[in-house]
């Protein structure tokens, strides 16, 4: 998607470093603040553009993605809003997926020369290996990136990829060279983890079904498609894959991530599950959550949310050895 934002594009006349006219669209909206937020209500008048990426995310199982902008110059990654049972009283919002996206946004940064200094906007705050949570960098309701990986199983990260908010056409080369070899290597990233499909004892694909890593379960749960195709991004080690369908108890599975993907490709692990018969029980309509708040409802605190030695650690490995 070339832009998201055709208006403001056309609505820019002279290219400036500081300011913008073309943030919003020709209503006057910020389209990175116009999505539904799992947070807190967004009551906003929804885009056209911004339904038509709605719309667009249905078509495809999309499972890696990113948003690119101007005005800094890091690789941030969600939750760009929060609540404090995501960490936000320890100035933070982090998903179930907290190492992938971690790993994500460093595999992007580390290959960019000027990002992964992290200051070199002399404007703009310091980012520790060029990169940063969304949310302890500023909380945004409504953005993009939080939307796709809630209600599109779609990873999605922010890349601010000039200090400039809008530079002059001539640095076009300037930036693609600073930044193919951060956008090759993020592609690849889409073979992480786990794919596959899910099947009855007939050999039928099964759509809608649940398929979660055990502690690892997502405020909107991530379904099989309906093909009964899966993906989840996950770094290498071991886990345990809980496979629901409505009406049947959970059926468990476990898996190992191997250090390193084979032929391009992430582990690949169909599911038989062992029921008899066909199972026609599952709903066929569009199973995908509610555009509410869903966040709202959780526990004030969470334990999972607390820094901690372990993250730590775990951050550290992969600014060095990755």
């Amino acid at each position: 998607m070339p832009s998201m934002n055709p208006d403001g594009f056309e609505a820019v006349v002279k290219p400036d470093c500081f300011y913008s006219n073309g943030r919003e669209n020709s209503n006057y909206y910020d389209l990175n603040r116009n999505f539904p937020d799992a947070f807190e209500l967004n009551n906003v008048s929804r885009q056209p553009e911004t339904a038509a990426v709605m719309e667009w995310l249905k078509t495809e199982t999309f499972v890696l993605s990113a948003n690119l902008h101007g005005g800094a110059l890091v690789a941030s990654y969600p939750f760009d809003n929060g609540v404090p049972a995501t960490g936000t009283l320890y100035s933070r919002s982090i998903t179930p997926d907290d190492d992938v996206f971690q790993y994500l946004a460093h595999t992007y940064a580390s290959r960019n020369p000027t990002m992964k200094k992290g200051d070199q906007c002399k404007t703009k705050m310091n980012f520790p290996n060029g990169i940063t949570n969304g949310y302890s960098w500023y909380p945004l309701k409504g953005g993009m990136q939080d939307y796709n990986y809630i209600w599109a199983q779609c990873f999605e990260i922010t890349l601010e990829l000039s200090c400039c908010k809008y530079p002059h056409e001539e640095k076009l080369p300037f930036f693609w060279n600073k930044n193919k070899a951060s956008l090759i290597e993020y592609i690849k990233q889409v073979h992480l983890g786990v794919k596959g499909q899910v099947f009855d004892q007939n050999g039928n694909p099964l759509p809608n079904v649940i398929v979660e890593v055990q502690n690892r379960k997502h405020i909107c749960p991530y379904r099989t498609n309906k093909f009964g195709e899966y993906y989840l991004l996950l770094l290498p080690g071991s886990y345990i894959i809980n496979v629901t369908v409505p009406g049947h108890d959970p059926y468990l599975t476990k898996v190992v991530i191997p250090e390193k993907s084979q032929n391009f490709s992430a582990l690949k692990k169909d599911i038989l599950l062992p029921f008899r018969g066909q199972l026609d029980s599952i709903p066929v309509s569009n199973p995908s959550c509610s555009k509410i708040p869903l966040y709202s409802d959780l526990p004030s605190h969470s334990e999972a949310t607390k820094p901690g030695l372990f993250l730590f650690l775990v951050t550290v490995f992969h600014i060095f050895v990755k």
